[in-house]
């Protein structure tokens, strides 16, 4: 039971990121959209800036709020996102002058 409660959790989760207009601003990431399917979205790492580190940090409490997901959990899973940042959050400035 609690892998379906957790299933149902990250799915809407991806759905909200898939729609969210702050994410699908980056280019990277709308890229990815179209590469992957949503499933497989969960996968794929993408470099995010601060500002959209916090968007999808708003979806992921969103999400959680949604289901009712306890406290001590939601500081949990928290601790395990947040501990992602720095693989996934980049400075827009080095990605520009990257790209140029």
């Amino acid at each position: 039971m609690a892998s379906t409660a957790s299933q149902l959790v990250v799915d809407d989760f991806i759905d909200r990121v898939m729609t969210d207009p702050r994410l699908n601003a980056n280019p990277l990431v709308n890229e990815a959209q179209h590469r992957v399917a949503p499933p497989g979205f969960k996968y794929l790492v993408t470099e995010i800036n601060g500002k959209e580190w916090d968007g999808f940090l708003d979806d992921f409490q969103v999400t959680l709020d949604k289901f009712a997901v306890a406290t001590q959990e939601q500081a949990e899973l928290k601790a395990i996102v947040n501990s992602t940042r720095p693989d996934i959050v980049v400075d827009t400035a080095a990605r520009e002058a990257a790209t140029s």
